[in-house]
C-alpha cells in the first residue's frame, strides 16, 4: 500500500481472487439483505475482484453495478471476470472511499453494496458521508467489513512483532490501517451522514484455513501486505510472515481467524 499511514492502492488482484474464499463465503448472505426489483444501478463499494459483484448481478438482469475500487488491480481483474458475463452491466471507478468524491459517481443510485471493505477506511464519518451524497432518497446501503475485535489475536501478534528488532525502526511512524468500529458508534456514525432506519450487528465468523500455504499466502496477501509495505528488504518480510506463521501453526486448533463482523443495514433519509 501507498504509505505508512494508510492501506495503499494496490493488491494482488489475481491471488485474491483464488484465495479469498472467507470473503467470498460472507457475500451471499449480505446480497440477500439488498431488496431488489431487478433493475436499479448498485454502487459496489471495493468490488475486489469481481466475484461477489457477479453474484449481484445476477440479481439485476435489467439493473446496472457501479464497480468501485481504491486498486486498479482489482478493477483489472474484475472487468476480466465480469464482462464477458454481464456485457455493457458494470462501470469502473477507481477511487479511494476515504476520500469519495461524489461527482466521481455517476448517480443518483438505487443502492449501496459493500463487504470486506469498510475497516480499510480510517474516517468512517467521511466514508459515509461520501456514500450518501449519490445515493437516492429511500435508496438503501447494506454492508458487512470487520468489527470490533476482528482478528483480534492476529492483530496483537502484529504489534508485539513491529516494537521488535529488526523491525521497529520501520514501523516507527506507522499506523494501524485496521478501523474495526462497534455497532453503537457506526449508527451514531450512519446518522450522522443522513441515515435513518439503522440497523448495526457484529456477528463472529472465524475461519480455519485448510493449510499452511494457504495461510502464509492469507497473511502475506489479504491481511498484512500494509505491514510488508513499510519493510524494503524481502528477506525481514518474509521472515515478518513466518514468525506469524509459526504462531499459527501453534494455535489450537492450527490457522485459525478469529473473524469478526460488522453487518450494517440503512436507508438515505428523505432530504
Amino acid at each position: 500500500m501507498s504509505d505508512v499511514e494508510s492501506p495503499g492502492k494496490e493488491w494482488n488482484a489475481e491471488v485474491y481472487h483464488r484465495i479469498s474464499r472467507p470473503q467470498q463465503s460472507w457475500g451471499p448472505k449480505v446480497i440477500g439483505r439488498l431488496q431488489l426489483r431487478g433493475d436499479e444501478t448498485v454502487l459496489d463499494a471495493g468490488c475486489g475482484s469481481g466475484r461477489l459483484t457477479a453474484e449481484l448481478l445476477e440479481l439485476l438482469p435489467n439493473g446496472k453495478v457501479i464497480a468501485l475500487d481504491r486498486s486498479q488491480n482489482m478493477l483489472d481483474e474484475a472487468r476480466a471476470f465480469l464482462d464477458p458475463r454481464f456485457p455493457g452491466q458494470v462501470t469502473y471507478i477507481q477511487a479511494d472511499l476515504g476520500a469519495l468524491d461524489p461527482a466521481a459517481i455517476p448517480g443518483p443510485i438505487d443502492a449501496i453494496f459493500s463487504t470486506a471493505t469498510f475497516h480499510w477506511v480510517r474516517d468512517h464519518d467521511r466514508l459515509f458521508a461520501g456514500l450518501a451524497a449519490p445515493l437516492k432518497p429511500g435508496g438503501q446501503l447494506v454492508a458487512q467489513c470487520g468489527g470490533a475485535s476482528n482478528i483480534k489475536r492476529l492483530v496483537n501478534r502484529a504489534v508485539t512483532l513491529i516494537a521488535e528488532e529488526p523491525y521497529a525502526p520501520y514501523f516507527a511512524r506507522f499506523t494501524s490501517p485496521f478501523n474495526f468500529a462497534g455497532p453503537e458508534v457506526t449508527a451514531d456514525r450512519l446518522a450522522r451522514a443522513g441515515f435513518t432506519g439503522i440497523d448495526a450487528w457484529l456477528e463472529d465468523a472465524p475461519v480455519i484455513l485448510e493449510s499452511e500455504l494457504v495461510y502464509r499466502e492469507f497473511l502475506t496477501n489479504i491481511v498484512f501486505h500494509p505491514y510488508l509495505e513499510v519493510l524494503p528488504d524481502p528477506t525481514l518480510r518474509d521472515a515478518f510472515i513466518e514468525r506469524l506463521v509459526e504462531q499459527g501453526r501453534a494455535d489450537d486448533p492450527p490457522y485459525l481467524l478469529d473473524y469478526v463482523r460488522l453487518n450494517i443495514v440503512a436507508i438515505r433519509a428523505n432530504d
